[in-house]
């Protein structure tokens, strides 16, 4: 048996914790894709696990597994607060509290009025309970999809696009492979990989023939894929890419962003990927929760924006987003925006 690992703090934990809910985020729905890490009273780590597809058991279970007779006296690191009822498995509290653990440290509150009172529950029975570790890392990284849909119920839609830096997504020849880099389109893959569903336009599909797959380092198809969604009027081939049977299609016969949505109502993790005139009609419904945007160091100019009409008439009525995250894929930034004050 390998030696377990220490942490050295809990926020430590968490991380660790955040890293296995990652790794399950798009498999877990209608439950939260959760991350958890029991550590026993020398600083151990001696169990980890993350949620199951639906059916299987929760994170807090498989890890308390794992950790055995070493999780008493110990401490188990939570994303979310641990279910509190009955569903197609027993309240995770109860399991704490049976495997007993001396103190249940989690990042987000469960905001789900059947499932919340977990934390209660523990403290009654004679558990510390801390809560709000790295919270905000939490809500804005592996749950933030699971709880946008809990609180509003609706499916949480991200615009993505690529661009130069001068806010161009094609050349003024309608050429727009590659703006941005491979590694950047890896990203891009491994969020298809775990997202619900991704929208196009009509006017896309017949420009680029996209197939609107997720796909590996190899070029071979991931294991999950989104249900791909086409847009607007216009008949498409019935030779498109998109029709193929690499995975299911739907397609919306709309210019209605709302209509999208609601035909959309059972997913979570939404990706809006058309042209500009698809991604200006969803924002000016105000249908978009995050912009993600490639941005590549290369100039182009020309007409070809990245979007098209928000409905500004002047900078005064200018869209106001604000920056959640900066990060590199290779050569390009990845930004990562919400509505202001959001």
């Amino acid at each position: 048996m390998n030696q377990p690992q220490s942490v050295d703090s809990i926020d430590a934990a968490m991380r660790l914790a955040m890293e296995h809910s990652y790794q399950v985020k798009g498999t877990t729905y209608p439950n939260p894709p959760v991350g958890a890490v029991i550590v026993d009273p020398q600083g151990r780590v001696v169990g980890v696990g993350a949620t199951e597809p639906a059916g299987g058991d929760h994170a807090e279970v498989l890890a308390l597994r794992r950790a055995g007779g070493l999780a008493a006296g110990g401490i188990a690191v939570l994303t979310l607060e641990p279910c509190n009822h009955y569903g197609k498995t027993p309240p995770c509290v109860n399991a704490l509290i049976e495997a007993r653990v001396g103190t249940v440290v989690y990042a987000v509150g469960d905001p789900n009025a059947i499932a919340g009172g977990g934390a209660g529950r523990l403290q009654a029975a004679g558990v510390q309970v801390r809560s709000g570790v790295l919270a905000d890392l939490v809500a804005a990284g592996p749950l933030r999809e699971w709880l946008h849909k809990v609180r509003t119920g609706l499916p949480h839609v991200t615009w993505k696009y690529a661009a130069s830096v001068d806010g161009r997504s094609a050349a003024a020849d309608g050429t727009s492979q590659w703006i941005s880099s491979e590694a950047a389109r890896l990203d891009l893959h491994r969020r298809r990989a775990i997202a619900d569903a991704i929208v196009v336009g009509t006017g896309t599909v017949l420009a680029d023939d996209p197939a609107l797959t997720a796909r590996l380092a190899d070029g071979s198809l991931a294991r999950r894929q989104p249900l791909r969604v086409v847009v607007g009027m216009r008949e498409i081939p019935p030779d498109a890419k998109v029709l193929n049977d690499d995975s299911r299609t739907m397609v919306i016969r709309t210019h209605d962003p709302m209509e999208v949505i609601k035909a959309l109502s059972d997913r979570t993790d939404v990706l809006v990927e058309g042209g500009p005139t698809l991604a200006g009609a969803f924002l000016r419904a105000g249908a978009i929760n995050r912009i993600l945007a490639y941005v590549a160091p290369i100039l182009v100019g020309g007409p070809g924006a990245a979007v098209g009409d928000v409905g500004v008439p002047t900078i005064a009525r200018a869209l106001r987003w604000q920056f959640d995250g900066i990060d590199r894929a290779g050569p390009d930034l990845v930004l990562s925006l919400v509505p202001h004050g959001g």
